[in-house]
């Protein structure tokens, strides 16, 4: 971990921070909910040693880079943003683009708009969701799993940060990478910290790793990384003009049959019976990972290295 370096990087109005190790063909690594670069350290050390060089901000938002209060800049065309004024940064022209969970959401706004820069897609655990110009993403979201689906539960500003600081952050932490193995419901009268989810250490994860994220969202706080969602409306609205765009970019896509995205209604057959693949014609390989749940790269870290490495040396 100690030879992976530090670097802060002004792109797009903020600064951010990176982390990168290696030499060789660029890999960028996209994370998610409640994460941050860190999340791919195991991923960083063994495909750096395969011959890559491995790059993973922290997003807008989250750990050492800076996060703007209002959740309108949080679209993933700010998102997409950020990432172009990285690569311009540091004179990067193509990258292999590795996304997990909003990483992976926001991989796939980078692969609709800005294809020219990436090589290859791996994205883990959400698909490409097409966009549906009747309705708004966060109301088709209530309209199938209801007000109280963790989603709709983020919407409203102040909530969830004022009912998560109820809660020592390193068992909300714990708490939160076991809560997204099923579909997670949040009664406004119970909020998160009321719902009996399991504080123990996942087996996948260190006290020293469930330190580091508590330490560095003690400093943060959880604004930026909730204004994902709150922006996920707004994402919608500036992404009418791609409406039907099917994304070309060459893909691989790998989730666990236990992670909460698969079993949203619809999803599994998505994945599985022909959609998918009609609005990613490029994806070359789907791979479901029996038994395993939402923070894939964490809890299968060599597994998922192997089928990265195994898909990207093709190009």
């Amino acid at each position: 971990m100690e030879k992976i370096e530090h670097t802060t990087v002004p792109t797009n109005g903020i600064n951010m921070h990176i982390a990168s190790i290696g030499t060789g063909p660029v890999i960028l690594f996209l994370h998610g909910f409640p994460e941050l670069w860190y999340s791919w350290r195991n991923q960083l050390l063994s495909l750096s040693s395969l011959g890559y060089r491995c790059i993973a901000p922290d997003l807008r938002g989250h750990g050492d880079t800076d996060a703007p209060p209002s959740s309108a800049t949080y679209s993933g065309i700010h998102i997409a943003g950020d990432l172009v004024g990285l690569l311009d940064h540091l004179g990067i022209d193509q990258v292999f683009l590795v996304g997990h969970d909003w990483g992976a959401m926001m991989a796939w706004n980078f692969c609709w708009f800005r294809p020219d820069r990436v090589k290859a897609l791996v994205t883990l655990s959400v698909p490409f969701f097409p966009r549906n110009p009747n309705i708004k993403f966060v109301d088709g979201l209530r309209a199938s799993l209801g007000d109280d689906f963790y989603f709709c539960w983020f919407q409203e500003p102040g909530v969830a940060e004022e009912d998560f600081a109820r809660m020592d952050t390193a068992i909300l932490m714990k708490k939160l990478f076991s809560a997204f193995d099923d579909l997670l419901f949040i009664p406004k009268d119970i909020g998160f910290s009321g719902l009996q989810i399991s504080n123990t250490l996942p087996s996948w994860l260190t006290e020293e790793d469930i330190n580091y994220y508590a330490n560095k969202f003690d400093q943060k706080g959880f604004t930026g990384a909730l204004n994902y969602y709150r922006a996920a409306d707004l994402t919608w609205e500036l992404t009418a003009p791609w409406t039907g765009l099917q994304i070309k970019v060459p893909s691989k896509f790998i989730l666990g049959d236990q992670d909460i995205v698969y079993k949203m209604p619809g999803v599994k057959e998505y994945v599985l019976n022909g959609g998918f693949k009609k609005d990613v014609p490029n994806l070359q390989d789907v791979v479901v990972m029996e038994g395993v749940g939402h923070f894939i790269n964490q809890e299968k870290q060599e597994e998922i290295s192997t089928h990265i490495y195994d898909f990207i040396k093709k190009f």
